[in-house]
């Protein structure tokens, strides 16, 4: 009798603990993006039960366990989600990718714009120092506003002022607090709104104006859970989209 009623409770137990496993998310993916992201898996999970788990920074931060239990994926470019469906074959449905919303690049200031930076051309100044990101969603971002009128002495100016090449947005980040020389810095502006206090927006204007998108997709894993699908559909439907709106993002951007 003994024997039965612990054997019927380990098998309730081993239920309940897959129920568990069942009900948590696993979402990776950069840090751009990772605000708006983590609000939507938590207003999602509040309203579903379940835990969303955002897991956010360089590929080399989460790729393994990403392998091991990621059910879905979110990239910050189109470049970004390409190398991901190289590096992660196999593991992402490629027939899934969905590209969300899109955000503008801006220029970052030091709070109260001391150097009067007010446009893209006048980083092109004499005696500006300036920063960007050549990886993370950001490859051929610099280079595609500076050479936006299709003028190659403006790229020439613009690289003649580049002090530091960061290789992703959170070593630009350091990079901005450590060395406050840099008078300026391209990256998408939700950077600031993350990190109240750290630099003043100045945005880009046409022809200058460049945008990158938020793109999703499931894995193979993460196919077969209607938790999962469902929260894609949260995140493009109007509670997904009014959070990334909040955070700088948009699915239709006014024309120019």
């Amino acid at each position: 009798m003994f024997k039965s009623l612990l054997f019927s409770g380990l098998i309730a137990l081993a239920s309940s603990s897959a129920a568990s496993a069942a009900d948590v998310l696993h979402v990776y993916g950069p840090g751009g993006p990772a605000p708006a992201m983590r609000e939507a898996a938590k207003v999602f999970g509040n309203a579903h039960g379940i835990d969303v788990e955002v897991v956010a920074g360089p590929t080399g931060k989460w790729g393994a366990d990403f392998q091991k239990n990621g059910d879905i994926i979110y990239s910050g470019s189109e470049n970004m989600m390409g190398g991901f469906l190289a590096q992660f074959a196999g593991v992402i449905d490629t027939a899934t990718v969905n590209p969300l919303y899109v955000r503008p690049a801006g220029i970052l200031v030091r709070p109260g714009n001391p150097r009067h930076i007010h446009g893209f051309e006048d980083l092109l100044k004499p005696g500006m120092q300036v920063m960007v990101v050549e990886g993370a969603g950001q490859v051929g971002l610099w280079e595609d506003i500076a050479g936006a009128r299709g003028n190659v002495d403006a790229i020439r100016a613009f690289r003649m002022h580049i002090v530091r090449y960061a290789s992703n947005s959170a070593e630009a980040l350091n990079a901005w607090q450590a060395q406050p020389s840099i008078d300026a810095w391209i990256i998408f502006p939700i950077w600031a709104v993350a990190h109240p206090g750290v630099a003043d927006v100045v945005p880009l204007s046409p022809p200058y104006l460049i945008y990158r998108d938020c793109g999703v997709a499931l894995t193979h894993q993460g196919e077969r859970q209607a938790n999962a699908r469902a929260f894609l559909q949260f995140l493009g439907g109007p509670e997904g989209r009014r959070i990334f709106v909040r955070y700088g993002w948009t699915d239709h951007a006014a024309a120019n």
